[in-house]
């Protein structure tokens, strides 16, 4: 990006949502960024692409994503993580809820159905898996589920 001579906001944004941001994502729900050195090299290509828009270098890095209507790389990814339950809740996905996740059947479940069990684990392999990274956010995710309906415009976009 660093050969183009014009370096309108408008051009690089389109250049980096269609050329570079696939390849940071592609696969993360799979190998899910747990370590904090892979996060953070992740999250300093989107520094640097921030960095080479001349009207925003001076701004800190929160302040150039929000100008740019950005988000941050770990949003993206714990949003994607979030869709796919929602499908999986939903009957969208090919693999079922149940498959994934195992249910809470004791009856103390605060008012909705979803109620998932969170099972303690010491090894990375399973501490960073896709059912254990969604649980530590069921809070958000949960809400999601409940409030929006297979009609919703949100999830069909």
């Amino acid at each position: 990006m660093r050969s183009f001579i014009l370096k309108s906001p408008d051009v690089l944004l389109n250049l980096y949502k269609t050329i570079v941001r696939p390849h940071l994502e592609y696969c993360v729900s799979v190998w899910s960024p747990h370590y904090q050195k892979d996060k953070k090299l992740l999250k300093q290509v989107q520094y640097r692409f921030t960095r080479m828009i001349p009207d925003l270098r001076s701004q800190h890095y929160d302040g150039r994503l929000k100008q740019l209507k950005l988000w941050t790389l770990e949003e993206r990814r714990n949003h994607a993580d979030l869709i796919e339950v929602f499908k999986m809740a939903h009957g969208f996905s090919t693999i079922s809820l149940s498959k994934m996740f195992q249910l809470d059947t004791s009856g103390r479940t605060r008012g909705h159905s979803l109620k998932l069990i969170k099972y303690c684990c010491n090894k990375d392999v399973r501490k960073f898996f896709f059912s254990l990274i969604v649980l530590s956010q069921d809070a958000i995710c949960w809400m999601i589920i409940q409030e929006y309906s297979k009609d919703n415009e949100w999830f069909q976009k």
